[in-house]
Formats: C-alpha cells, sequence, structure tokens
C-alpha cells in the first residue's frame, strides 16, 4: 500500500480528526517546535482552520499519521502550496503524541510522504522549514535527504532569544538517487 509502512499508515484527515487535531495544537509543547505563533487556539478556531484551511485547499493534501497497531492517531503530515505546474511544493511533518517521540515514526511518515510526492505526484521539488533549535528535526531531514538551500536569520523568537529559521529543500533527481543508493540499486532506477 502507498501510504504505509511496517508501523504505522496515512489517512486523509477529515471532520472527525478535529478534535485530536485540536489538542495537538493546543499543546504548547507539541508547537512549540512547529509553529511560530504560540497562541492558544479555540475548539471553534480549530473547527475553521480545518474546514478550511486543510480540508478545503486545492493546493494542499493533509494526513493523519495512525499507529498501525493500535490505530491511534499519532500526528499530521503535508504536502501544502502545491504549484502542479512548476512541480514544487512544501511539507510538512508534526508527531502531535508525545509518547511517540524520538522513536522513528516521523522519519516513516515522512518518507512515505516523500514517495506519494515524488513518485505519485511527479513533483520536482520540495521544501521545509525548520527552527534552528530544533536539533533532532534537523537530523531528521537531513538524514533523508534534504539540503539546506538558506536561511531567515533571527526569524523567531522562542524561549528568551532568537532564532533562526532553516529553508531545506529537496529535488526528485535527488530523492531518487538517495534511495537507489538507500538501496544499493546502482543505475538509479527504482
Amino acid at each position: 500500500m502507498l501510504f504505509e509502512s511496517s508501523r504505522l499508515y496515512l489517512r486523509k484527515m477529515t471532520e472527525t480528526d478535529v478534535e485530536q487535531y485540536h489538542q495537538w495544537r493546543d499543546d504548547m509543547e507539541v508547537m512549540r517546535t512547529t509553529n511560530p505563533f504560540l497562541d492558544r487556539v479555540s475548539f471553534d478556531d480549530t473547527i475553521q482552520f480545518v474546514t478550511q484551511v486543510v480540508m478545503g485547499s486545492t493546493s494542499s493534501k493533509n494526513y493523519i499519521i495512525v499507529d498501525k497497531g493500535t490505530d491511534e492517531p499519532i500526528g499530521i503530515t503535508a504536502l501544502i502550496q502545491l504549484d502542479y505546474k512548476n512541480r514544487n511544493g512544501e511539507c510538512i511533518l508534526e508527531i502531535g503524541n508525545k509518547a511517540y517521540w524520538g522513536k522513528g515514526y516521523g522519519t516513516e511518515a515522512l518518507q512515505l510522504l516523500l514517495r506519494y510526492a515524488f513518485l505519485e505526484c511527479n513533483l520536482h521539488r520540495l521544501s521545509l522549514r525548520v527552527f534552528s533549535f530544533n536539533e533532532k528535526a534537523i537530523r531528521l531531514y537531513t538524514k533523508i535527504g534534504f539540503k539546506q538551500e538558506g536561511v531567515t536569520r533571527q526569524s523567531i523568537y522562542r524561549d528568551g532569544d532568537w532564532h533562526d529559521i532553516i529553508h531545506m529543500g529537496m529535488l526528485q533527481e535527488e530523492y531518487l538517487q538517495f534511495q537507489s543508493t538507500r538501496l544499493g540499486i546502482s543505475n538509479g532506477l527504482m
């Protein structure tokens, strides 16, 4: 299955996910590393966000990350700002269930999303943004083939200090090369 790994699967986000998503969105520890605005949000705000932005957008594809063993939602991943003409997009990853932090679920989910983006959607380029203090995420993104492309200096104020936003990207050819190297395929074909 396209959206399934050994431990998890991705499914489209629906209205039934609003309550769970709101819990993650309203958890400042979860949002600290992913959201530039650390504001509490009302449940109505989350409903409006999911309805209009997440599900109402034609330029995004949003998925809930689900643990196969428990069928429990553990986070979200998405392709946003999809530009099919230029074959570009941005990806997002957020493990909202803190019990799953540091256990490789983010890596698995992002690998599923990349496979979909580059092999099914035929995107040419994906980008992402990460706060400079989020060293675990930077290691993850680098480990799976993203390259740093630039920095927006001192753009986020968090924990009493200014931090950079690091811009990373991956091209389809880099993804294919990375996968063939990882799998030991010498000709670069998958």
